[in-house]
This record gives structure tokens, sequence and C-alpha cells, in this order.
């Protein structure tokens, strides 16, 4: 299965929601044009909706720290959402789960850009 991600606005908060497999080709690439569009429009406040991501390798976990990296440098905050017990595993694996801010409501995620 691919990736499939689509864009939502909850007040000024950019809502991505990620659905399918995070890796090396398509999924990875399609994730990093994502990001980077709502940036070069000026967004930033991105919440990434993870809720539905069933796999993500390295080449994926790449493009997370490379999306926050690019959000981070135009002055916008990157948020994670809803982390499946992999994907939140690989994270604390890899020691990047202190780096990002992870919530597992969208309400409480959305109240934390104010």
């Amino acid at each position: 299965m691919s990736i499939q991600v689509t864009t939502r606005q909850v007040g000024d908060v950019s809502v991505i929601d990620v659905t399918g497999r995070i890796t090396l080709g398509e999924g990875a690439s399609t994730l990093r044009e994502s990001i980077r569009d709502l940036v070069a429009k000026g967004n930033k406040k991105i919440l990434l909706n993870l809720s539905d991501v069933s796999y993500i390798d390295s080449s994926g976990i790449g493009e997370l720290v490379s999306g926050f990296t690019t959000v981070t440098n135009q002055g916008g905050v990157l948020r994670l959402l809803g982390l499946t017990k992999r994907v939140k595993d690989l994270l604390q694996i890899t020691k990047l789960y202190t780096v990002f801010d992870v919530y597992d409501d969208e309400t409480s995620a959305i109240r934390s850009f104010a």
C-alpha cells in the first residue's frame, strides 16, 4: 500500500493526515513535498497525523527529521499526532521521541500551538 496524504486547516494549524507506509521512494517524497508546500505557503503551525501509518522505514524517519528541520528553520513548529505503537517504539529506539512534541489526541495537539 502506498502513502496517501491529505491536508486540512483547523484554525491556523495545518493538519497533514498520512495513511499507509512512509518508505523509501514515493512515500517519503510525498511527505516531504507536502511539508515543503505548506511551509512555502507561509504555514508555520503543522501537525502531522500519523495515526493511520502502518510502517516507517529509515528513509521515512529521515523525512520526519528533515521536515522538522525545514519547518523549524522557517520559524515554524511541527508536531506529531497519534503514533501507533510500532512508530512510537521506533522513535524511542532512535531517541527521536525526545525531539518531537507528540500528542495522542487532536484537540490537545491543536491547543498546544496557542
